[in-house]
């Protein structure tokens, strides 16, 4: 009986926010007033945790879960969910990238799902007179690459699903059928993006009124093309979006309007299994992805270099502490730049760039108490050590599966282009192609960048879904859009996670930084002035203008389930099945 209270004692602590901090009955004896460490508290489950940037989304993965569902079950029907809920960035018009922990095996699968140039694509396309990139490449039906999203959520579903496959793209094709009631920022991101969806008719006539009026905060939109073309998904599988009515739409739209992208593209498209890439920091294992991201390689080279340095003693979120991050940035994104590319195509040092010998070597070049230029940081050379708009979603089950996605279209609402009767809108990805760098090898006579286009071939991306393993279990799921700043994002949940022991609703509130090869250190808004006013003493011009990602992550810790929604984006929830 003694031991039920006790245990009951446990578990109403950590509801109540003492998730990180676990109530002993030493504590609860000697004290009368209930007490709190932290202002942050996660959400808190018993059987295990959905978090996305959509809480339709997420009410949809958790509802999943209850059905019997496993966390692949759940992530996939919020895949598809977030085509309806969030069009900014959910999709099955665009790509991404899939983490998974099969609690059962204990094995590690990335699905990589990133979208591939047109067959028909060609250097010239995407240049202007003076050899800059056009602005082709990020709007309009030149942009779009060809889709990866429902090759890739498919695949994982039959690796790992264990629903039928029609009942999880079913509460999507509900939704884009009775419509969704639009909140305060859905409808102001509808007027925020007009003159991007009004690229293509369809999506001016989907997203929008009959006058052209936009929706208002309350008023239900529908989607009824979506709704069609999700329904040949769930009937057919892949197929239904890659082959048959979809593609023959697609196509035709395409050929109408100037595009790129054909039938046998889209019947060509392969998502891929790869082993996910694997590093470790301060004695846990960290489990990210692997090119043709970005993303990844760079978090564990950061990581590397960071464990050269003591970063408790500096303090959480002091600017000695932010000035080391900041430097390790510079000198990530400076090799990020340079090296990497889809390893289809391009010859990498991945396994260089992510020695710790490397990381020591450039960790070297840091100077503790002054920023030093980009330029004479530079980029380095991992040959030497090598051996032989964006949304992210995390779920874990009971059963000790776990899956972190994050998959994109690019800029919000991506090219612009919905294909027409169809509701699928369109990535602008073919801007992620180092078109610039390629221009320049060509008329210099050198080698093209790893990130060259090519047809067929996948464009570099900063996403990374992320799994840091605490005693071979999943402990830390993460991820984030963002662009640019995804990498720092991850970078500084983790830190703040293992290095300053916060718990992981606290880790996800904190301030953030960015900083990439450029000299420029950019904070979120409100930072605090004393440590600006440092940084800036210690040679880092500062710039501020918005938050930076949107981390949607989970710690598994103590038997429970702990749900982070950053708050940064309006919408996001963590929901417990």
């Amino acid at each position: 009986m003694m031991q039920q209270f006790w245990k009951s004692l446990r578990s109403a602590c950590l509801t109540l926010g003492m998730a990180a901090m676990l109530c002993t009955p030493v504590s609860a004896q000697k004290k009368q007033l209930l007490e709190y460490p932290s202002i942050h508290s996660p959400v808190v489950g018993e059987h295990g945790m959905v978090v996305s940037q959509n809480a339709i989304a997420s009410k949809v993965g958790a509802d999943i879960i209850r059905k019997g569902g496993n966390a692949v079950d759940a992530a996939v029907a919020m895949g598809f969910t977030l085509a309806v809920t969030l069009p900014r960035a959910g999709n099955i018009g665009g790509d991404g990238f899939m983490l998974v922990h099969d609690g059962k095996s204990g094995e590690d699968l990335f699905f990589d799902f990133r979208s591939v140039a047109p067959k028909a694509a060609t250097l010239p396309m995407f240049l202007d007179n003076q050899g800059k990139e056009s602005a082709v490449a990020s709007k309009g039906y030149l942009a779009p690459s060809v889709p990866g999203t429902v090759a890739g959520l498919f695949k994982a579903h039959q690796r790992f699903g264990k629903l039928p496959w029609a009942k999880v793209v079913a509460p999507a094709i509900a939704l884009a059928r009775n419509g969704v009631a639009l909140s305060p920022d859905e409808a102001f991101v509808f007027s925020w993006g007009k003159e991007r969806l009004s690229t293509s008719a369809s999506a001016r006539a989907t997203y929008y009124k009959a006058d052209g009026s936009l929706y208002r905060a309350g008023e239900v939109m529908k989607l009824p093309d979506l709704a069609w073309t999700l329904t040949q998904i769930a009937q057919r599988g892949a197929d239904g979006f890659y082959k048959g009515p979809v593609a023959e739409r697609f196509a035709a739209d395409m050929k109408a309007n100037g595009g790129l992208i054909t039938m046998e593209d889209l019947a060509a498209y392969r998502a891929v299994e790869r082993k996910p890439l694997k590093g470790t920091y301060r004695g846990l294992d960290i489990i990210t992805a692997p090119p043709a991201s970005a993303g990844g390689a760079t978090l564990l080279n950061m990581l590397n270099i960071l464990e050269n340095f003591d970063l408790k003693s500096g303090g959480l979120g002091s600017a000695k502490t932010l000035h080391l991050l900041s430097e390790t940035m510079k000198l990530g994104y400076a090799d990020r730049y340079k090296v990497l590319g889809d390893t289809d195509f391009a010859k990498v040092p991945v396994s260089g760039f992510i020695a710790k010998p490397y990381a020591l070597e450039r960790s070297r070049l840091i100077d503790p108490a002054k920023a030093k230029p980009a330029e004479a940081l530079g980029a380095g050379d991992p040959w030497r050590f090598e051996g032989p708009n964006t949304t992210h979603f995390s779920v874990a089950d009971a059963a000790g599966n776990v899956v972190s996605t994050t998959y994109t279209l690019g800029a919000d609402f991506g090219s612009g282009v919905m294909i027409k009767g169809t509701g699928i809108l369109l990535n602008n990805q073919m801007n992620n192609f180092d078109h610039v760098g390629a221009a320049r090898a060509l008329r210099d006579g050198k080698a093209p960048p790893p990130n060259a286009m090519a047809p067929g071939k996948r464009m570099l991306s900063t996403m990374m879904p992320t799994i840091v393993m605490k005693d071979g279990k999943p402990w830390l799921i993460t991820g984030s859009p963002g662009g640019s700043t995804i990498i720092d994002t991850v970078l500084q949940v983790i830190v703040n996670v293992v290095d300053f022991k916060l718990n992981v609703e606290e880790a996800t509130h904190q301030p953030r930084i960015y900083q990439d090869a450029s000299d420029k250190l950019r904070v979120e808004p409100n930072f605090n002035p004393d440590t600006v006013a440092l940084l800036t003493a210690m040679g880092h011009p500062i710039t501020s203008d918005e938050t930076m990602g949107s981390a949607q992550s989970i710690m598994i810790e103590g038997g429970h389930y702990l749900g982070a929604a950053d708050p940064r984006r309006p919408g996001a929830l963590a929901v417990a099945p």
